[in-house]
């Protein structure tokens, strides 16, 4: 009961979708504009660096908020499970919000908010990882793509020592968390194996 519960408490938090709540105090529909992707890079193609800062940490703040009000319900249950069926939550909330007509973002700033919440080691490795590919190629999607990656490597890493099934259980977590990435960046892969995607640029 604790996986479900869990995970409904992420999916309400995660459908907070603070790119357009921000853009319509600014007088912008988000969807309409740019990629019309309701996340941080379009925000800041649209709105500018500010606009971005405030929806990041708006978006990574939503899943540590769901990941631990989850684990003061749950804390005799296992903390990695708790963490990350909340996690998962959050981020199917951030693509498929039932407040917004399940049209979200691509949930990688919520996906880093769980990662933080769940295991902060995961974080800052995963993150590095997304800034050395950034830094090089300025492409969000592919940096993007390759922290999705990392998480369940880092979760047979550090959590396959855990006693019965909860090390399998929270690597399996890990594949769903990439696999959303990617599903979600499934038109950006066609482009970047085109050579067509775009690298990151702001209007101010």
């Amino acid at each position: 009961m604790y996986r479900l519960i869990s995970f409904v408490i992420g999916y309400l938090f995660g459908g907070i979708q603070s790119a357009i709540l921000y853009g319509k105090l600014k007088g912008i529909n988000i969807t309409e504009q740019g990629s019309g992707n309701p996340g941080t890079t379009n925000a800041i193609r649209v709105m500018g660096k500010k606009a971005g800062a405030i929806v990041l940490i708006a978006d990574v703040f939503k899943a540590v908020v769901a990941i631990c009000l989850a684990r003061m319900l749950f804390q005799n249950e296992p903390s990695i499970l708790v963490g990350l069926y909340s996690g998962i939550g959050a981020i199917i909330g951030h693509n498929y919000p039932v407040f917004f007509k399940f049209k979200g973002g691509k949930g990688i700033a919520t996906t880093a908010g769980t990662l933080i919440a769940v295991d902060y080691r995961l974080f800052l490795i995963s993150a590095a990882i997304f800034l050395i590919c950034f830094g090089i190629t300025r492409i969000v999607s592919l940096s993007s793509l390759l922290l999705s990656a990392a998480v369940p490597i880092l979760l047979i890493l550090f959590y396959c020592g855990e006693q019965g099934n909860v090390g399998i259980e929270a690597m399996l977590l890990g594949f769903v968390i990439t696999a959303l990435a990617f599903y979600r960046h499934k038109a950006n892969i066609r482009r970047l194996i085109d050579g067509t995607e775009a690298k990151l640029t702001s209007k101010k």
